[in-house]
């Protein structure tokens, strides 16, 4: 896997617009758009990758050894976590349980994002979150 695909599937796993990754790395949104598209990969200095992974939580030996082209899969798609496939298998009770408590971690860091403009705590349900049952 190249180093463009590999930094457009981080940005896509990690859930992440451009724009949010550039504001949290301190780059600008153009200077990452051209790193993604490949038009600037040849011109990204050390430090600025370093900047990106950090958003990323990965270190430089991870995005560069095959481990994390086998985490990402060698088509660029993510594999199934192991650990959603073991929730599978807990009891009913448990699973809702752990929902539940994921719902609730959920709506506290949605309610803790802030819009940029105006300061105004974004509704969960602006967000795009979604109740759901097991």
């Amino acid at each position: 896997m190249d180093l463009v695909l590999r930094l457009r599937e981080l940005r896509r796993l990690s859930c992440l617009c451009q724009e949010e990754v550039a504001r949290r790395s301190g780059l600008g949104v153009k200077t990452l758009s051209s790193f993604e598209s490949g038009a600037r990969i040849e011109s990204m200095k050390v430090a600025q990758l370093r900047k990106i992974l950090h958003v990323y939580h990965v270190t430089e030996a991870q995005f560069f050894t095959s481990d994390l082209e086998t985490s990402l899969g060698s088509d660029g798609t993510a594999k199934p976590i192991p650990a959603a496939d073991k929730l599978k298998t807990l009891p009913l009770h448990v699973r809702r349980a752990l929902i539940e408590r994921f719902h609730l971690m959920i709506e506290t860091a949605l309610l803790a994002v802030r819009d940029d403009a105006g300061m105004r705590a974004i509704n969960p349900a602006e967000a795009g979150y979604r109740s759901f049952s097991p």
